[in-house]
């Protein structure tokens, strides 16, 4: 073995594994930056609800303090995300004209039936009129991912939407793939 061909050797072992680490960590950090499946939690007697501990750590990891929360336009479920997500909304509706039904329509959804909330301490959301009253909540919430976001359903409600979509889905001869 030539002299120093060792010294080669161990350094391209550990930039390998090195490189595989990073490979794997950056591979972990997108999945952790996604809003992925659904959990249900039980409000409290005092009115507030858990938000799951991996919804958590994408609001983390993204460095989301403050959740904008809107009405969903095609469910009883309340939406919510970062304000980069009122920013996309926005940028939609300053590319339509001010004062056409279409920018009009989208402002009264996107402003008139949205709000800003926090998490407490604990990482609490509390479940107020707003929410309550356009999903039917009551008792328990179930959070569902959405990718970039998560809604806040009834979870009798989503069950049965899920259940209708995957059906659809199935009529239509559509896979998952």
């Amino acid at each position: 073995m030539p002299p120093g061909c060792g010294v080669v050797c161990v350094l391209l072992m550990v930039c390998v594994g090195c490189w595989g680490w990073h490979v794997h960590r950056e591979r972990l950090y997108r999945v952790m930056n996604r809003f992925l499946s659904h959990a249900t939690n039980r409000i409290d007697s005092k009115g507030r609800v858990s938000v799951p501990s991996m919804f958590r750590s994408v609001l983390s990891a993204l460095d989301i303090r403050e959740l904008y929360c809107f009405q969903d336009f095609v469910f009883p479920a309340i939406s919510a995300g970062g304000p980069e997500l009122l920013d996309r909304f926005e940028r939609q509706i300053s590319g339509e004209d001010p004062f056409s039904p279409q920018a009009n329509q989208m402002s009264l959804l996107v402003h008139g039936g949205g709000v800003f909330m926090r998490l407490d301490q604990e990482g609490r959301l509390m479940v107020t009129d707003f929410i309550r009253d356009f999903t039917g909540i009551d008792a328990e919430v179930t959070f569902v991912g959405r990718a970039d976001y998560f809604q806040l359903w009834a979870p009798h409600v989503f069950a049965e939407t899920q259940a209708a979509a995957r059906e659809e889905r199935r009529l239509r001869g559509l896979r998952s793939g």
